[in-house]
C-alpha cells in the first residue's frame, strides 16, 4: 500500500559529503539533492529543527556549497566578467556578495566571491552548475586561467550560542547528538 511517501535510494551518481555517515549517525531522516550532493534537510522534524536553531546551536552539513576556484595570471580579469559587481577595490582576504548574471541580465547564481590571493577566488556557490558555466565564458577568452572545483567542504555552525568556540571534537548535530567529524 502506498503512504504517499518517496524513497530516494542513496546512490553512487549523487557526492556523498565527508559528513555524511556522520549525519545519518546524529539522526538526519531527510536528505535532498543540492549541487550533486546528498544534503541533510531535518533530523527531528522541521519545526523541532528550527526552534532548536533559534534558541541553541545547529551544525549543519553544507559541503553541498561547491566552490569554483579560478586562478591564473588573468584571474581577475575572467572573475570580472563573470559578475557585474564592481571589484576595482576587492582586496586579498574580502569576501564579497557577486552575482552571476547571463547575457539577458536573467540571475544564474548568487555567490559569495573570496579573494584568497591576488590571482585566486573562489566563488561560493549556490545550486548550479557554474563550474562549466565558467569554462564555457573562459574558453575563449584568450585568458590565462585554471578553473578548478577544490575539494573542500563547509561546515556551518548557527544560533545563538554559536558565538562559544566549540573543539572539533564536540560539535553537535541539530538535534543534540554529537557529531563525530572525520579528522583531515
Amino acid at each position: 500500500m502506498n503512504s504517499g511517501a518517496i524513497t530516494l535510494p542513496i546512490g553512487t551518481r549523487v557526492r556523498k559529503s565527508p559528513f555524511f555517515n556522520a549525519t545519518r549517525e546524529a539522526g538526519c531522516t531527510c536528505y535532498t539533492i543540492y549541487n550533486h550532493t546528498y544534503m541533510p534537510v531535518y533530523y527531528e522534524d522541521p519545526v523541532a529543527d528550527y526552534w532548536h536553531l533559534v534558541n541553541d546551536v545547529t551544525l549543519w552539513d553544507v559541503a553541498c556549497q561547491r566552490q569554483v576556484e579560478i586562478t591564473g595570471p588573468d584571474a581577475f580579469a575572467l572573475v570580472s566578467r563573470l559578475t557585474p559587481r564592481n571589484l576595482a577595490n576587492f582586496k586579498v582576504g574580502q569576501a564579497k556578495y557577486a552575482p552571476m548574471v547571463d547575457g539577458n541580465g536573467g540571475m544564474l547564481n548568487d555567490p559569495i566571491l573570496l579573494r584568497l590571493e591576488q590571482q585566486k577566488f573562489w566563488f561560493s556557490l549556490a545550486d548550479y552548475d557554474i563550474l562549466l558555466w565558467a569554462k564555457g565564458v573562459a574558453i575563449d577568452s584568450g585568458l590565462d586561467v585554471d578553473i578548478r572545483e577544490p575539494d573542500v567542504s563547509p561546515l556551518q555552525v548557527q544560533g545563538p550560542n554559536a558565538v562559544v568556540p566549540t573543539p572539533r571534537s564536540q560539535l553537535q548535530g541539530p538535534n543534540s547528538k554529537v557529531l563525530s567529524l572525520p579528522t583531515p
